[in-house]
């Protein structure tokens, strides 16, 4: 018979596969139980699921032992000596799991140890230590499933992790079915609702009374917990580490006291779009849980005072993410910076945040001496002159990210990289509109030795000009990424790839149409020995030639991405040619010239791929992918 629950709520119930193969096993339950207990067994056709027959509620004829009120099972149970009975006895009927569930382990634990005494059994339970994860999504998230998950890891080492995604239209989760996992998981430290309106107060309060280990809270858009849910949290689960809380309506400035108050080995927080978090909840938050090293706070209520509370409290915070504060002006990230409280701040995001201008973020650049990684998205009022004051002050920044910054210029970029005293070593922009293709001279800024990665990815207005000039400054690049970039040309790249003196190992030109044959020769010639990741999708003017080229050239290529070039099967022949070219994933989505004459030469190349991308290759018939899928039965094929 099919066991009662899997990994996703579908299999916990019985270790063994069946829960009882033959009436005769419940036969010698009853005898651990009791002898003076009249069991009866219908002679029912057998129902095609242990859950079937649970929650469909099958009529037949009551057992005797069924007379039995709810409080005198409860005590047969709290004495049952394992899991294996106990797994069971919750397969009779939607009662009797119900009731199975209510038990705590620590009752069955006194229980069981003492029965242990008298009749010693060498089949233990398994040690509850939380080695097992549940995930319930959608029409599986049932309250009957929760009370099997609990009955049923007990025994198997132990609940550590349950996620809750959605709900049953139907029969939703409640906080019955948490109350479930209360009683029979206390090995239980990561708990997320995602979505479980049926979800309140009570469930969460149940989960703070039986599960004190808990060390991860995740809500989201749980309309129904509200500040008392949260207090009784913080007040049973003090070894609480990390909470994320994200559109939850009711919850505010009280639970999150509650919350520093009484967990003090809280060091992850973070908080978005919830309307009744405010000033006075950030402040304590931060002032009383002196161990918080990650804090992130998006779309909230809050003003110039939280972020001078975090400057002067959050002395411990590494990682900092700011999102949507719309009422946080500059002089709230000016104090941030120049209160000099954040030494050990590593990495800082801020996106869509009105506060962020020239004057508060030179003042954060000299502020946050440790700063390695700057991500700073859609914040409008930045300009050039305030990029290259931030790079004068950050003296350990690593890495700056700019998306969506439309008021950064070419000049204010390239004077940046220039004036960097730090070392830098990737920088990306993506999305920045406002820069726009100049000539300038470059010959007397200073180059930036440091810088490794660079990534610039749909700039329309970046073209030829600025990457000279980004070759010139940068010369010991190891990864290119042009993503978008469709106005550059082969005389706009061969000046960066000709300054590259380090070797340049992964190179991503997707989308780049104008590119021919030609830059793919160049980069092969000059780069043909340290280059292991080639992105050439969209690339429409790429030939065979260029097969050719980096079948000859291109000896450590690993990774090759030719989707929607303009190649034949005669460049796959070439390809497979190639006796010492050491490919592992190829990518030909969308080669729309491949035909059915590529089988062999794919074939050959497939003995040591471990990854092909066939996907809309339209002139390719189905049945020589199927073959080539049979022939490659070792490599992951896309078709």
């Amino acid at each position: 018979m099919p066991t009662l629950v899997n990994y996703s709520g579908d299999d916990e119930l019985y270790p063994g596969g069946s829960f009882c193969s033959s009436p005769m096993e419940l036969g010698r339950l009853y005898s651990t139980i009791g002898s003076n207990l009249d069991l009866y067994y219908p002679p029912n056709k057998r129902p095609r699921s242990i859950l079937e027959a649970i929650e469909g509620e099958q009529h037949y004829q009551e057992p005797g032992i069924e007379v039995l009120p709810d409080e005198c099972l409860f005590e047969i149970f709290k004495r049952l000596p394992g899991g294996k009975e106990r797994s069971l006895c919750a397969c009779v009927s939607k009662r009797w799991l119900m009731l199975m569930s209510s038990i705590c382990k620590d009752e069955i634990e006194r229980t069981t140890s003492f029965a242990e005494t008298v009749f010693p059994d060498e089949n233990q339970d398994i040690e509850c230590d939380g080695y097992l994860t549940r995930c319930l999504d959608g029409k599986k998230a049932t309250d009957v499933r929760l009370a099997a998950i609990a009955v049923g890891t007990s025994s198997r080492g132990g609940l550590g992790k349950l996620s809750i995604r959605g709900s049953n239209s139907v029969r939703g989760v409640t906080n019955l079915g948490l109350s479930a996992v209360a009683h029979g998981c206390p090995s239980l430290r990561s708990l997320s609702l995602w979505d479980v309106s049926s979800i309140g107060d009570e469930g969460l309060s149940q989960i703070a009374k039986g599960c004190h280990m808990l060390e991860k809270l995740d809500l989201s858009h749980c309309s129904s917990i509200t500040n008392k849910g949260l207090i009784a949290i913080a007040e049973g689960c003090p070894n609480l580490t990390t909470l994320n809380m994200e559109s939850c309506p009711n919850i505010g400035n009280e639970g999150l006291q509650a919350l520093a108050r009484s967990c003090p080995k809280l060091q992850s927080i973070s908080i978005k779009d919830c309307p009744l978090v405010g000033d006075h909840g950030v402040s304590n938050l931060l002032s009383l849980a002196s161990n918080l090293s990650r804090v992130k706070l998006q779309a909230l209520n809050i003003t110039d005072f939280s972020l001078a509370v975090i400057c002067h409290y959050g002395r411990a915070i590494t990682n900092l993410v700011l999102s949507g504060l719309k009422n946080v002006t500059e002089r709230g990230f000016w104090v941030m910076g120049a209160a000099q409280g954040l030494q050990k701040l590593v990495s800082l995001t801020v996106t869509s945040c009105r506060g962020v201008t020239d004057k508060s973020i030179e003042a954060i650049g000299k502020g946050c001496i440790n700063l390695k990684q700057m991500y700073l998205r859609r914040c409008c009022f930045v300009t050039d002159s305030g990029l290259v004051a931030f790079a004068k002050a950050a003296v350990s920044l690593e890495s700056l990210q700019l998306e969506e910054c439309n008021r950064f210029t070419q000049s204010g970029i390239i004077v940046a990289l220039s004036n960097i005293k730090t070392k830098l070593r990737s920088l990306t922009l993506v999305k920045c509109s406002g820069v726009k293709d100049i000539d300038m001279e470059v010959s007397m800024l200073s180059p930036c030795e440091s810088l490794r990665s660079l990534a610039i990815q749909k700039c329309p207005g970046f073209g030829s000009s600025s990457l000279a000039m980004i070759g010139k400054l940068c010369p010991q690049l190891r990864h290119l990424n042009l993503t978008g970039l469709y106005g550059i040309t082969d005389a706009g790249l061969l000046p960066l790839l000709e300054n590259c003196e380090a070797g340049l190992v992964n190179v991503n030109l997707a989308g780049c149409w104008n590119l021919t044959d030609n830059i793919v020769s160049a980069l092969a010639r000059l780069h043909g020995g340290t280059l292991e990741v080639l992105n050439l999708d969209g690339c429409m003017k790429i030939t065979d030639a260029s097969l050719v080229t980096i079948a000859n050239n291109c000896l450590v290529l690993n990774d090759l991405d030719m989707s929607k070039c303009a190649i034949t099967d005669a460049g796959i022949a070439v390809l497979s040619r190639a006796s010492l070219l050491s490919l592992q994933v190829l990518s030909l989505s969308g080669c729309s010239d491949l035909s059915n004459k590529c089988l062999p030469f794919l074939t050959i190349l497939g003995q040591s791929l471990i990854g092909l991308n066939i996907q809309k290759c339209n002139s390719i018939s189905s049945s020589t992918m199927e073959m080539l899928v049979e022939k490659l039965w070792r490599c992951d094929i896309l078709i």
